[in-house]
């Protein structure tokens, strides 16, 4: 025996080898043998984390600080992600669900019989276990990100914060919030901090750790549920049912549809990004930063 553990091949190509031994067995024989020794197809299991940042810790236990702050001082505290972007057409959908007859969809999910990709942008309020999905249909792009944000701050603020001075951001560290995205920033800068009046903290989450971001596993998880194996024919289909998205601890999900066009590769000016009131802070000032308004003209 060697000291090899796996074998990729088939019973019938171990009989076969087998037989030019000179061992008659029989497939069944073969069958039990291996699962008396514990050998059965598999699946690959992600367990192997990596190396992981030297300030991964650091940087999540400053974040849980900030958010102790701002929940004390009766501040929102959102958490804002991305979901996977899903084509809406005719398409499978993953999971099952409870039915007579299989739904029939399209053989081939090519995006020339789309009606479009859904990009579903969440923003989840941790204090109201609230959250609220802008689904759009162009670029997914840090001015999506802060457009809706500012929707978010314009219709649901003045209703659960009427008092709000500050608003903290938990964000991943890619994606249209990414931590080195200069129009990100530029953007909460001109369309947030100056437009609402608030100081706008962002902590991101370090890389490799976006599952720890709360609406990861407390919407977009349940998002999923609700809508496994449903095909997402049609917007209206999708928004219907991110709206039936709820738990039983409470969690309610509103949706809306965007129907603006995003340009990608949009660039901020030195001199732009010069004029910006942001500070950097102390602790991993890579991943946090606070947008202060600016003086009013």
């Amino acid at each position: 025996m060697s000291t090899r553990k796996w074998l990729n091949c088939r019973v019938q190509d171990l009989q076969d080898k087998l037989v030019a031994l000179g061992h008659a067995v029989s497939l069944p024989v073969i069958s039990r043998l291996l699962k008396r020794r514990d050998y059965r197809l598999r699946v690959n299991r992600k367990t192997v984390e990596g190396k992981a940042h030297p300030e991964r810790n650091r940087q999540f236990e400053y974040i849980r600080a900030e958010r102790a702050w701002h929940e004390k001082a009766a501040q929102p505290c959102l958490s804002i992600d991305t979901k996977k972007k899903e084509l809406v057409g005719n398409f499978k959908n993953a999971g099952q669900i409870g039915c007579q007859q299989a739904l029939k969809v399209n053989s081939h999910d090519f995006p020339q019989d789309a009606q479009g990709r859904a990009v579903p942008y969440g923003i989840y309020d941790l204090h109201h276990n609230a959250a609220t999905v802008y689904v759009g249909h162009s670029a997914d792009t840090p001015t999506f990100a802060v457009d809706n944000l500012a929707h978010w701050c314009q219709h649901e603020l003045p209703q659960r914060f009427p008092t709000a001075t500050h608003l903290l951001l938990e964000a991943d560290g890619g994606g249209s919030n990414a931590s080195r995205s200069r129009v990100f920033k530029q953007q909460l800068q001109a369309l947030i901090a100056d437009v609402f009046r608030l100081t706008v903290t962002v902590c991101h989450y370090p890389p490799g750790t976006s599952k720890w971001n709360p609406i990861e596993h407390r919407v977009f998880s349940e998002i999923s549920k609700t809508w496994q194996g449903c095909p997402l024919r049609s917007f209206d289909v999708l928004l219907d049912l991110l709206r039936q998205t709820k738990t039983h601890t409470g969690l309610t999900v509103q949706a809306h549809r965007v129907t603006q066009l995003y340009k990608t590769g949009v660039k901020v000016a030195d001199t732009v990004f010069d004029a910006l009131n942001i500070q950097l802070h102390e602790v991993c000032p890579q991943w946090n930063y606070t947008l202060y308004p600016r003086s009013l003209p």
